[in-house]
C-alpha cells in the first residue's frame, strides 16, 4: 500500500470529568476541549457517552424536562462550536434523548431472530436513549442510540433506555466512521460485528467506564477484539471523575484493525489525546447499507475531500499504574468530587490512631488539601495513651486541623440515667462520638467522612448512629488487609519524594482495635483479617455458596461464622453511606440483598448410602 492510497485524519479523544444534572456547564466543557482539540489540529473529537447529562443520570434521564433540555442543548451546541470558529471539527458527543412511539422499553436480550423483537421499532412514547451525536458545521448531523443495554453490577440500564436498532456510518473528510457507545464493545457480534460487514475505516466509542481494580487490564484485550471485529480502528474515550459510589478512570486508548496499541491516556485525569491515523479506504473490499444482522445500517455523506497531507506525530502511550497507586489514586478522585461537586467546603472525621482513620485522613488531604481536612480525638475511658499520641503525630505530619474533646464526661452522663452493660455500653461510646462528630459537623458545615473499611462493613463491626454515621466512606470498599498495604504504598510514595511520611509506623504495626473496652483487639472475635478478606471476597464478590467456598480451602467453621455475620449485618449496610466502589463488588448499588430473608448458606450434608 502506497502513501498516496492513504487518508489522514488526527482525531482526540477528550477524557472529561463532567457533573451530572449540569447540562450548560458540561456543555461549556466540550467548548473548551473542542477548542483545545482544534488548537492542536484535530479534525474529530470524540467526547465521553453522555457527555452532556454526565454519567449515570438515573431516575433523571425518565423526567421529560431533562431530556428536553438534553435534547436543545445539543443543538445549541452544535450552533456555538460554530460560532466558536469550530463548525469544521466534528465533534462526537454524547447525550440524552427521547423519542416518540408506543409499546415498551425492552431488555437486550435478543431471541435469536432479533429482527422480530417486538418493541424495537415501536419504543414507548417520551422513551428515553442513551444517544451520541456528531455535530459539525453548526448542525447535528447524525444521532446514534446505544444499541446493547447493561442490567448487572451498578447497570440499570434496561430499566430506563430504548435499545437502538440503527448504526450511521458517516462519510468525514473521505473516512467512513461508524458511532457505537460504550456497552457495545462489550458484545461479540454487536455493532462492531455489523460495522465490520458493512464496510467501515473507523469507530468511535464513547464511554462512561467505572473503575474497579485491574479493569485497566481487560479494556485493550476487548477493544482489540472489536478492532478486529470491525476491520476498523476503533477509538474508545472514557469519561473520568466521581459520580457518588462510581469513579472513571479515562484510560482511553486507540487501536489499530490489527490490535496495534496507537496511544493510551493516562488514567485519573482529564485528558485529550491526539491519535494521527492514516486510513486505506480501498482496504475495505465492500461498502453495504440497509438491514445487517439486528441493525439497519445508514450512510451519511458528509464530506469527500480528504484533508491536506500533514506531518504525523508518534502517538503516546501512558505507562501503567501500580495497583496500590491506581487504587489510590481512585479513593482520591471519589472523594475529591464528591466534595467539590457538592459544593461542601470541608471533611470533618474522628482520628482514633487506628489505621484506617489515619489512611482515610491521608486519602483526604490529598484529595482537599489538609486545610480543608479537620481530625477530631475523641478519648475515653479505654483508650491507650499510644492513640492519642499516634493521632496528634499523624495530624502535624499531614498538616491538617486537630482537636482533642474527651468524651467519658458524656459517657458518664449516659449512664447516671440509664443502666447500660456489655456490648450496650461499649456501642454507647461510639455513639456518643458520633453524636459529637455530627454536631461539629452541623456547626462548621464540615462533611463528616466515616472510616469503616469493606471487612468491618462485611461483618457489621460498626455501630449504627456511631462510627457508621458520616456522609461518604472513602474506604467503604477497601478490604483491611489493602488499607496495610496502601498505608505502606503511600509512606513509600512520600519517602520516594524525599517527604515525611504522612502515617506514623506505630498506626500500621499495632494491632487493630476499637478500644471499646479493656485489652480489646479485632481478632478476639474475628479470624485474621488475611482469612477473613480472602472469605469476604469469594462470598461477596464472588457470590459462592458454602460448598464453593470449602472447595477453594477454606475452614468449615470459620466460613459458617463469618457468612453468619456477613448475612446478619445487611440491615446495617442499607444505612451506610456512600463510597467509592474499586472492587468487583461493592456494598450499594453493586450487591442488592434482601434485609428480611430467611436463606442461609449451609455445610453440605452427604445422603446416607452415598459415597463421601
Amino acid at each position: 500500500m502506497s502513501d498516496q492510497q492513504q487518508v489522514q485524519l488526527r482525531v482526540g479523544l477528550a477524557q472529561i470529568d463532567t457533573r451530572v444534572g449540569d447540562i450548560a456547564g458540561n456543555a461549556e466543557l466540550v467548548r473548551t476541549w473542542a477548542a483545545k482539540a482544534a488548537g492542536d489540529g484535530a479534525h474529530l473529537v470524540v467526547f465521553p457517552e453522555m457527555t452532556l447529562t454526565g454519567y449515570p443520570a438515573e431516575d433523571l434521564v425518565l423526567r421529560e424536562s431533562f431530556a428536553t433540555a438534553s435534547e436543545q442543548a445539543l443543538v445549541d451546541l452544535a450552533a456555538r462550536l460554530a460560532d466558536d470558529g469550530l463548525g469544521e471539527i466534528a465533534v462526537v458527543v454524547g447525550y440524552l434523548a427521547h423519542t416518540e412511539g408506543a409499546g415498551p422499553a425492552q431488555v437486550d436480550h435478543p431471541p435469536k431472530d432479533d429482527a422480530d423483537r417486538p418493541g424495537d421499532a415501536n419504543p414507548r412514547r417520551g422513551a428515553p436513549r442513551n444517544a451520541a451525536a456528531l455535530l459539525h458545521g453548526g448542525q447535528v448531523v447524525t444521532r446514534y442510540f446505544k444499541r446493547h443495554l447493561p442490567n448487572y453490577g451498578v447497570f440499570d440500564e434496561a430499566r430506563y433506555f430504548v435499545p437502538g436498532t440503527e448504526l450511521p456510518v458517516v462519510r468525514f473528510r473521505g473516512v467512513d466512521v461508524a458511532l457505537t457507545i460504550c456497552e457495545d464493545l462489550w458484545v461479540e457480534g454487536g455493532p462492531c460485528g455489523v460495522a465490520g460487514q458493512a464496510g467501515v475505516d473507523l469507530v468511535v466509542s464513547p464511554n462512561a467506564s467505572p473503575y474497579e481494580r485491574a479493569k485497566d487490564d481487560l479494556r485493550l484485550p476487548l477493544v482489540r477484539r472489536r478492532a478486529a471485529e470491525a476491520r476498523a480502528t476503533i477509538l474508545y474515550c472514557n469519561q473520568v471523575g466521581g459520580q457518588d459510589e462510581l469513579v472513571f478512570d479515562g484510560d482511553s486508548l486507540a487501536v489499530s484493525p490489527t490490535g496495534d496499541l496507537l496511544a493510551r491516556a493516562p488514567q485519573f485525569v482529564e485528558h485529550l489525546l491526539t491519535v494521527d491515523l492514516a486510513i486505506d479506504p480501498s482496504a475495505v473490499p465492500e461498502r453495504r447499507d440497509g438491514r445487517i444482522g439486528p441493525m439497519t445500517v445508514t450512510r451519511h455523506v458528509l464530506s469527500e475531500d480528504p484533508v491536506p497531507a500533514f506531518e504525523a506525530r508518534p502517538g503516546t502511550v501512558a505507562q501503567p499504574l501500580t495497583d496500590c497507586e491506581e487504587v489510590w489514586r481512585a479513593l482520591v478522585l471519589g472523594l475529591k468530587d464528591f466534595i467539590d461537586k457538592n459544593g461542601m467546603p470541608s471533611v470533618v472525621l474522628g482520628l482514633s490512631g487506628g489505621i484506617d482513620s489515619a489512611v482515610v485522613a491521608v486519602i483526604a488531604a490529598d484529595a482537599l488539601g489538609p486545610d480543608r481536612v479537620h481530625g477530631v480525638g475523641m478519648p475515653s475511658v479505654h483508650s491507650s495513651a499510644h492513640s492519642l499520641s499516634d493521632a496528634q503525630e499523624l495530624a502535624e505530619r499531614v498538616g491538617l486541623h486537630y482537636s482533642v474533646v474527651p468524651i467519658a464526661p458524656m459517657v458518664d452522663a449516659y449512664h447516671s440515667s440509664v443502666e447500660l452493660t456489655g456490648v450496650a455500653a461499649e456501642n454507647l461510646q461510639a455513639r456518643v462520638r458520633g453524636t459529637l462528630l455530627m454536631g461539629l459537623s452541623n456547626q462548621h458545615g464540615h462533611l463528616l467522612l466515616t472510616t469503616g473499611n469493606k471487612s468491618e462493613v462485611a461483618v457489621g463491626y460498626s455501630t449504627l448512629y456511631g462510627d457508621s454515621a458520616g456522609g461518604f466512606g472513602p474506604i467503604k470498599d477497601v478490604p483491611k488487609t489493602l488499607v496495610w498495604e496502601l498505608a505502606r504504598w503511600r509512606n513509600d510514595q512520600a519517602r520516594r519524594r524525599g517527604e515525611v511520611e504522612p502515617i506514623p509506623q506505630h498506626c500500621i504495626d499495632k494491632p487493630p482495635s476499637a478500644e471499646l473496652a479493656p485489652g480489646q483487639v479485632d481478632t478476639d472475635s474475628l479470624p485474621s483479617y488475611d482469612e477473613l478478606d480472602a472469605i469476604i471476597a469469594d462470598y461477596v464478590d464472588g457470590d459462592l455458596g458454602m460448598a464453593q467456598l470449602l472447595e477453594r480451602g477454606h475452614d468449615a467453621e470459620t466460613v459458617a461464622r463469618v457468612l453468619r455475620l456477613v448475612d446478619a449485618a445487611e440491615f446495617k449496610r442499607r444505612q451506610s453511606a456512600p463510597g467509592t466502589k474499586i472492587s468487583l463488588k461493592a456494598f450499594g448499588r453493586d450487591r442488592r440483598l434482601p434485609i428480611t430473608n430467611r436463606w442461609r448458606e449451609t455445610l453440605p450434608t452427604v445422603r446416607e448410602g452415598a459415597q463421601a
